[in-house]
């Protein structure tokens, strides 16, 4: 991973992918989401989406799976060449999350991270503030979902 001062606005990262089956959109929805479109499929078939769908939530936990592999797999990278571990903060939220198109059995989405905007931090010296766009589109290159996310990204000593 880069230290802060090394990131630049528009700077892309591919955290993965996730195909979406229909017994993992029912198994999340059992657990976390259980709406009738999310659960059961002639509930589904009956409602407005015509069909199972993936719990917004579902595709939101995915993104958070993959970017923590992501990281993960980043950290493992940097020990392996002998470079620093640069580390992430806390993430003080994020806003405008977007569902924009239905999840079905079947689809894979595929996860990205863009940079969006930094600065450094007034208050912690020793870290910036960088914000991002988190998205994923479908196997047709459809957006299916998106937020703006901000996180503490360490800067360099």
């Amino acid at each position: 991973m880069k230290y802060f001062e090394d990131l630049a606005i528009g700077d892309i990262d591919e955290i993965g992918a996730f195909t979406f089956s229909a017994e993992s959109i029912k198994r999340f929805a059992r657990d976390y989401d259980p709406q009738r479109f999310h659960v059961d499929e002639a509930a589904a078939e009956a409602s407005l989406y015509g069909g199972l769908i993936a719990s917004g939530w579902q595709v939101a936990a995915i993104w958070m799976k993959l970017m923590v592999a992501h990281q993960e797999t980043e950290v493992a990278r940097a020990k392996l060449l002998g470079k620093p571990v640069v580390k992430l903060g806390p993430s003080p939220g994020f806003r405008n999350m977007v569902w924009a198109k239905p999840v079905r059995p079947g689809d894979t989405l595929r996860y990205s991270v863009e940079i969006t905007a930094k600065k450094e931090s007034a208050s912690r010296p020793e870290w910036g503030i960088v914000s991002m766009l988190s998205s994923a589109l479908n196997q047709h290159g459809e957006q299916a979902f998106k937020f703006d996310g901000v996180v503490f990204w360490e800067r360099r000593a």
